[in-house]
């Protein structure tokens, strides 16, 4: 597969054989400097991390969505919404985008149990903040789960579980410190398949919304644990009645 697409670049014919992400991949290798080029294992191990990143985030971000099996009110007021965009098709590109209280929703759960709770950085030349002076080669930690969790930043009630903080969007409800909300990083090197993991769960979550109540069952046991991405410890037991 990946030897078609390099001599469909080579030849000119990439349109021919489609321009979705792996023939991006492979045209972009193709005009990188040589110093830059990617082996075709290289390229495979990418399309791998792509493949994995995006499910394991997705589904860390659905599963904290149990948040709506224990405040009902939230997901009355989300399942009215969604009902009143789609009714009972399934939804569209444009409803999707028009998801307000579905957006919150999905912000404040990421605000709380983040996919990745830290991010490691290296600086590469000396980098001066405030009263600190950061040496090249330095590697730096950034607590994604501290940051979302300091009372400075969100308030007193930072453990609550509060959508309508988001009702402004993200810079209102930081205090106008847009840095300090990053559940999929920030800046360049912020997760390149974010919108799409968030519009992939707030299509699924629509669809299940449309069709059934849930709630939260007697078994479940609260016990967020990190490996490779946040996740409950003991699985989510939810009970599901057919609307």
């Amino acid at each position: 597969m990946i030897k078609k697409r390099e001599e469909s670049v080579i030849t000119g014919r990439l349109e021919s054989y489609g321009n979705d992400f792996l023939g991006l991949l492979v045209k972009a290798n193709h005009d990188a400097d040589k110093r830059m080029k990617l082996s075709v294992d290289d390229v495979i191990d990418e399309c791998k991390t792509f493949y994995v990143g995006r499910h394991e985030t997705t589904t860390s971000l659905l599963a904290w969505t149990v948040l709506l099996a224990i405040h009902m009110d939230w997901q009355d007021k989300a399942r009215k919404e969604v009902v009143e965009l789609f009714g009972k098709q399934n939804p569209t590109p444009d409803g999707i985008s028009r998801l307000k209280i579905m957006c919150m929703i999905v912000n404040e759960s990421l605000r709380l149990y983040p996919p990745v709770v830290s991010l490691a950085r290296q600086i590469h030349d000396k980098v001066v903040l405030g009263n600190l002076i950061l040496p090249a080669k330095v590697q730096v930690s950034i607590p994604i789960l501290a940051i979302h969790h300091d009372p400075q930043i969100w308030g007193e009630d930072v453990d609550l579980f509060k959508p309508k903080r988001f009702a402004q969007g993200a810079a209102k409800a930081t205090n106008n410190n847009i840095a300090a909300f990053l559940p999929f990083g920030l800046g360049p090197r912020n997760c390149v398949g974010s919108n799409f993991a968030v519009t992939e769960a707030k299509i699924a979550l629509s669809m299940i919304l449309q069709h059934y109540r849930f709630t939260l069952s007697p078994t479940y046991v609260h016990s967020p644990a990190y490996l490779l991405t946040m996740n409950p410890k003991h699985g989510i037991q939810v009970k599901l009645q057919a609307l």
